[in-house]
């Protein structure tokens, strides 16, 4: 081997060509970390659907969104091919690092509303962050009703059985 391709190969990696044992020249590609070449964005919506879904996971969570969103809800879940609507009761402002979330949320009748809103806002916060890697700066509850156990549901039952 001679001094020079020795002298190359030591360089590390600030060097862009070496030379190598047959005297062919390789070109290295790129350069730094493969995570640090493009940008991701994650658009609202599937921020929404994480925090609608981790929000729903909690103990004590009747439903999310006000009485009118809702009901429309409801009819549209009826419609053939309609779904559940993840995002309804959740809004949500992302920017490239951080984002913040209001949740409208309808609790079951009898459990501390103060214990509930803190598990969903730990729930949504490590969903959130986790899934998208997005610092969560802040997540405001608003609560909008109370469900009694005898109130029958806003979303009719089927007539289908």
């Amino acid at each position: 081997m001679t001094d020079m391709t020795e002298r190359n190969r030591t360089e590390g990696p600030a060097t862009t060509k070496e030379t190598t044992d047959v005297g062919r020249k390789t070109t290295r590609r790129g350069g730094g970390d493969p995570a640090a070449r493009g940008r991701t964005t994650i658009a609202d919506g599937v921020v929404e659907k994480i925090a609608g879904l981790a929000a729903r996971e909690v103990v004590g969570v009747h439903a999310m969104g006000s009485g009118l969103s809702r009901t429309f809800g409801a009819m549209r879940d009826r419609v053939p091919g309609g779904t559940k609507a993840a995002t309804r009761g959740v809004k949500v402002e992302v920017g490239e690092v951080q984002t913040a979330l209001d949740l409208e949320i309808v609790v079951d009748y009898g459990v501390s509303i103060s214990d509930v809103a803190r598990d969903v806002r730990e729930n949504v916060i490590a969903a959130v962050e986790r899934m998208t890697g997005l610092e969560v700066v802040e997540v405001n509850i608003a609560v909008s009703d109370v469900k009694l156990p005898d109130e029958e549901d806003d979303e009719p039952e089927s007539r289908l059985q």
